[in-house]
């Protein structure tokens, strides 16, 4: 019985993690989609933001089932509850690439402004590099890695700040702008979310390897 459990377990880790391989390919699409203006790719990311959702909530169905069969208690429920915890948090994420996507197709046809496409193009290569990192830190359980990628989240808060500020500054020289500007604005938003996504993963990775739950999200502490 032990052994069948154990092999569950492995299962509900694989499909975690085929879950993030999706989720971080989106991120990649919604962001190439954003930087190159190109309208079906960013539908791409939309039409398959469904395969997300299901493995999402296969994930769930596994871990109440493996709770209610097995009655785990002590590391195996830390495993399971990270699981569940974890890849909530991975759907967010793909939620955030959608609306990545979804803004690139908004702002296509509107005036642009280089500057701040430059500027979003390398906070949204910071956020991905947080996302891949975060996974191969669940993949190994480095407790370390994670509070070093939780504390990159500063960065990417201070950055979208700065392009937030940017935009209303453009905005009020040229009112040709507002309304790619504003798109830019939701896009440094949606970037500075999957930070705190990325943060939250960090936080259940440290609570699966050492039961304690640690807040190391900076706003939820503001």
């Amino acid at each position: 019985m032990r052994r069948v459990f154990e092999e569950e377990l492995e299962s509900l880790h694989a499909h975690f993690l085929k879950m993030g391989v999706l989720v971080n390919a989106a991120i990649h699409k919604s962001i190439d989609a954003f930087v190159t203006h190109d309208k079906e790719l960013a539908q791409l990311v939309i039409d398959e933001d469904a395969a997300i959702n299901k493995l999402e909530n296969d994930l769930e169905i596994e871990c109440f089932e493996l709770i209610a069969l097995q009655q785990p208690v002590t590391t195996d429920l830390r495993k399971i509850v990270t699981v569940m915890k974890a890849s909530a948090d991975l759907e967010r994420i793909g939620d955030h690439a959608v609306s990545i996507a979804k803004s690139t197709i908004k702002v296509k046809g509107q005036k642009h402004n280089a500057d701040i496409e430059t500027a979003i193009a390398e906070t949204a290569l910071k956020v991905m590099a947080m996302v891949k990192e975060v996974l191969d830190a669940y993949v190994v359980l480095d407790v370390e890695r994670a509070r070093e990628i939780a504390a990159w989240d500063t960065e990417i808060d201070a950055a979208a700040k700065k392009i937030y500020e940017s935009c209303i500054e453009q905005m009020k020289q040229d009112p040709d702008i507002v309304l790619g500007g504003t798109n830019y604005m939701r896009i440094s938003t949606y970037l500075e979310r999957i930070g705190d996504y990325v943060t939250n993963i960090s936080e259940w990775i440290i609570y699966l390897d050492s039961g304690k739950v640690v807040e190391l999200n900076v706003h939820h502490k503001l």
